[in-house]
């Protein structure tokens, strides 16, 4: 039982998805059913056709935001609110996701229970990185994966990788997933990488088609900080595979987990090994 109260509700939609309009207002009125004010995040708002409000404003203002799409939905919307400290939950507008675990026609069941404060919040780790361009420090956060990866199909690259200062492994191949808990059964798991449970302070090393079959996956506790670059040509960081930057020759970026933890609100009976075994098709 939880003693946050619930008041205001800022919603965010699938992009480029307006046939979610009776979703939508579905959704806002079984809020307002239960005496909660609901928001829409201004580019959802302009997709259907409605007033909505500035994404930090509805950060500032609500005490929680719902993503009403997918898993990617989700992951993009706790990246962009974290430094706001708010707890995010997802309803799927398809199929359950390992994030988006609440689907529509359990809306209005799963809100009465959020007014009795009958939920909980999981608190997930979130990877920090930062890279030196022109002598400024730029932090990225990521909540499923940095994926540090060669920018042309043609060669293979060389990520040195160090561990606190100290050097750990070169790896040759494609490239590397650096995942969290959370990421771990995304682009991490078909890599060949662990399946994580998602409430530790733990990161995944997983290299991408090494060159080498002794290079395999490795898990370092949430304390240690890694160091990575390309010491041969270029390399592409992507962030939870939708944010794209480059990485010069030679160029570092440091990988930690961000002091802050990521906030998700669940049902009260939410079991992640159950979610696991649908969506994995274990056990069948």
């Amino acid at each position: 039982m939880q003693t946050k109260i619930i008041k205001k509700v800022g919603v965010i939609l699938r992009p480029s998805t307006p046939e979610l309009k009776d979703d939508f207002f579905k959704l806002k009125s079984i809020f307002e059913a239960h005496k909660m004010d609901v928001y829409i995040e201004s580019i959802s708002a302009g997709m259907i056709d409605v007033m909505g409000m500035d994404f930090e404003l509805l950060c500032k203002q609500c005490d929680v935001l719902v993503t009403l799409g997918g898993d990617g939905t989700l992951i993009s919307v706790v990246r962009r609110s974290f430094d706001y400290d708010i707890p995010v939950f997802g309803i799927h507008a398809g199929n359950l996701g390992f994030l988006a675990d609440v689907g529509m026609d359990e809306l209005d069941t799963f809100v009465a229970n959020l007014e009795k404060g009958k939920f909980r919040i999981d608190e997930r780790a979130v990877l920090e990185a930062t890279v030196t361009k022109n002598g400024e420090d730029v932090t990225m956060y990521a909540f499923n994966d940095i994926v540090l990866t060669r920018p042309s199909i043609s060669n293979m690259i060389h990520i040195e990788t160090l561990v606190d200062g100290n050097s750990f492994n070169t790896y040759y191949g494609d490239g590397v997933i650096v995942s969290t808990p959370t990421g771990s059964t995304a682009y991490n798991l078909s890599a060949g990488g662990p399946v994580l449970f998602p409430l530790t302070q733990v990161f995944t090393l997983t290299p991408i088609c090494p060159h080498s079959l002794t290079q395999t996956p490795v898990v370092l506790p949430g304390k240690f900080q890694i160091e990575m670059k390309s010491t041969d040509k270029r390399a592409l960081i992507i962030i939870d595979g939708q944010d794209m930057h480059e990485l010069e020759q030679n160029e570092s970026i440091h990988i930690k987990l961000a002091s802050q933890t990521a906030k998700l609100l669940h049902r009260e009976e939410f079991n992640y090994f159950d979610v696991l075994k649908q969506k994995l098709g274990w056990g069948d």
